[in-house]
């Protein structure tokens, strides 16, 4: 089976060692993405303006992958804080509003000033 990588300018593009994400065969595996700006690089907002940006990213990587949010098998999400469960998870039910996948939620150290990061895993239906 031959490993693609996923790359795609519609999440951000950071110079550290790992890729956006990785298809293998009828598999993507998302690395964790944070709400950086895919353009500015730049962190901003509250926990739920966050939480939409690293969604419309991991949207754009799967895209790009071919794929969508409706085929996501799996997430992990990671808050600086666990008080932010509930204003994360409500921005997350909109992505994920039918049949949401399974999901870990872990409180973590994040870099660059981010209350949110999220890693997935996502099938690409086969015709």
């Amino acid at each position: 089976m031959k490993r693609e990588i996923i790359e795609t300018d519609g999440a951000p593009r950071l110079p550290l060692p790992f890729s956006q994400a990785v298809r293998l065969g009828n598999l993507v595996f998302v690395s964790g993405q944070g709400p950086i700006d895919p353009k500015t690089h730049e962190v901003k907002g509250d926990i739920k303006a966050q939480t939409e940006r690293m969604l419309e990213n991991i949207k754009a990587i799967l895209e790009a992958a071919g794929t969508s949010m409706e085929n996501v098998v799996s997430t992990t999400v990671y808050l600086t804080d666990l008080n932010h469960f509930e204003a994360m998870n409500e921005v997350y039910a909109k992505f994920f509003s039918q049949d949401p996948p399974p999901r870990a939620t872990v409180q973590a150290g994040l870099l660059r000033g981010m209350l949110v990061e999220m890693q997935c895993m996502a099938c690409v239906p086969q015709p």
